[in-house]
């Protein structure tokens, strides 16, 4: 009976893809570029091992999801091979392994500190609900530091889904997103964080130049949705389309995890993914006179806008920086969305999503630009019951605005160089690096009156 089947399946096989044999390089064993394939329900691993020898392709990782792999085939034919998979009636879906990349680009660090949190209305926001600690916002980027005082006693978690060595951020974009999101706030140090008290888990799917595949992010959703994560932060994208990665997006939201990601920097109505599909809140950038980012990505397929240009956050060393882009943008909404969890109990991540977007402010270029408006903390918590007053503790001290020189340098490329164009991602101009001093003082104005001089409450 076993010979039969092995007859049998090797028939099988062998009407389904001889052709590809002549196709496929012999060395394709050494190929480093990558497919991803996801069998059948029902297809026993022996079928599954012997279609891809007779592919001749190695399976270099699994995916954190039942029956799909990442296959490493030559440069050059990753359609081919995955048109083959295709039409097989033993595979769900096979595609190349796309490439997604931090979404930042250069900026003039001379705006005033935090202004985007002025802006959205935080402070206010602040009074209605602190963002409890019992809600978990992964940050699936490089990585965040274990080094800066102002944010690592909120990470729960690191984990590494990529080819680098340290789960840590070596790159410091991942650091400088975490900060925006959640950095300890009412400390008596350096920034806060839109989020407050939420806590932070570090997934990290780009590497250390700030790049990653699809399969790995595919992997840091999964994670993230099966341990315990309410908002996933992606200040990341690529151009390509990927049903791997949708299908991680429907997961995540299907466990209840509001899930915002970048809509990219390219300035154009291009899509980005995984911003632009369905169960995820795509985020365009606006400057501090709430006016689109020139270099923002928009069109009827992004949901909402936020602060993006010239924020500053953390960064490894116990540092702090100026950057911009929709990457910037997007922890703002993450960390909104983490207000309402906290502000309405028992909220589904569908009724999260529509308060936050339904709230936006309806500033000029929406319903062009985006669909709802620019994003506002403090309307979209207005009606909770409020959480106690914060006890009197020392306030953080706002950053100096700074004033160096710019000099932007590129990120260095991968080392692989699948098909997928990423958007462009320079690193950023950095801030002085020194911690900013502390200057509490009993004031009284409204404790938050020091993330927002200028309101009209605290003159």
């Amino acid at each position: 009976m076993d010979e039969m089947l092995r007859r049998v399946t090797n028939l099988i096989l062998a009407l389904i893809f001889g052709l590809l044999v002549s196709v496929v390089p012999a060395h394709a064993a050494e190929a480093t570029q990558r497919v991803i394939v996801k069998f059948k329900p029902a297809v026993p691993q022996v079928i599954q091992n012997r279609l891809n020898d007779q592919l001749r392709v190695r399976l270099i990782e699994s995916l954190l999801t039942a029956r799909t792999f990442v296959v490493a085939v030559p440069a050059g034919l990753e359609e081919t091979v995955a048109n083959f998979y295709q039409r097989s009636r033993l595979v769900d879906y096979a595609e190349p392994d796309g490439f997604a990349q931090a979404v930042e680009i250069p900026n003039d660090p001379e705006f005033a500190n935090q202004w985007g949190q002025t802006k959205i209305e935080t402070p206010q926001a602040w009074d209605t609900t602190s963002g409890g600690p019992g809600v978990q916002v992964a940050i699936l980027d490089t990585g965040i530091t274990d080094n800066h005082t102002d944010l690592t006693g909120k990470v729960d978690s690191w984990v590494n889904f990529t080819d680098a060595a340290s789960s840590y951020d070596n790159n410091s974009h991942g650091t400088h997103v975490a900060g925006i999101v959640a950095a300890m706030t009412n400390n008596n140090l350096g920034v806060a964080g839109t989020g407050r008290d939420s806590r932070l888990q570090s997934v990290k799917v780009l590497n250390d130049s700030g790049s990653g595949y699809y399969s790995w992010v595919a992997n840091g959703i999964y994670w993230a949705a099966d341990n315990g994560a309410e908002v996933i932060n992606m200040s990341l994208g690529g151009t390509s389309r990927s049903t791997a990665l949708e299908q991680a997006v429907n997961y995540a939201w299907s466990k209840g995890v509001v899930l915002a990601a970048a809509a990219g920097n390219n300035g154009s109505s291009s899509r980005l993914y995984p911003a632009y599909y369905a169960n995820n809140i795509a985020v365009a950038a606006t400057d501090q006179n709430d006016r689109k980012a020139s270099w923002s990505n928009y069109g009827s397929w992004v949901d909402v806008a936020a602060p993006g240009v010239s924020i500053v956050s953390t960064t490894p060393d116990e540092n702090y920086a100026y950057y911009s882009g929709t990457s910037m943008a997007t922890p703002h909404v993450a960390g909104v969305a983490a207000l309402i969890f906290d502000a309405f109990p028992g909220y589904t991540n569908q009724q999260v999503r529509d308060r936050l977007e339904s709230t936006a402010d309806n500033i000029s270029g929406t319903g062009w630009y985006w669909q709802y408006g620019r994003i506002n903390a403090a309307t979209a918590v207005s009606g909770a019951a409020a959480s106690p007053s914060p006890s009197p503790s020392p306030s953080p001290s706002p950053l100096p605005s700074p004033s160096p020189s710019p000099s932007p340098s590129p990120n260095p490329s991968p080392s692989p160089s699948p098909s997928p164009s990423p958007s462009p991602s320079p690193s950023p101009v950095p801030s002085p690096s020194s911690s900013p001093s502390p200057s509490p003082s009993p004031s009284p104005s409204p404790w938050w009156c020091i993330y927002a001089p200028r309101h009209r409450l605290c003159q």
